[in-house]
């Protein structure tokens, strides 16, 4: 509840493997994410280290049932 209250978080998951949370954000500048991340996300209680990838591309493929025809 607390990331979501983070201006620029838009999704929250819980995932396997060595990361508890994946959380999607936006920023406009790399300076904005570096200060969400730093003065907002890491001052969470309960938040021990966080982790940055920084999406460059993306391509998507359509799931079966969105096939237009």
């Amino acid at each position: 509840d607390e990331l979501f209250k983070v201006n620029g978080v838009r999704e929250i998951a819980e995932v396997t493997g060595r990361f508890d949370i994946l959380v999607t954000m936006y920023a406009k500048t790399l300076d904005e994410m570096h200060k969400l991340v730093s003065d907002k996300i890491g001052l969470i209680d309960g938040v021990i280290s966080s982790e940055s990838f920084i999406e460059m591309k993306t391509r998507t493929k359509p799931l079966p049932y969105m096939t237009l025809k």
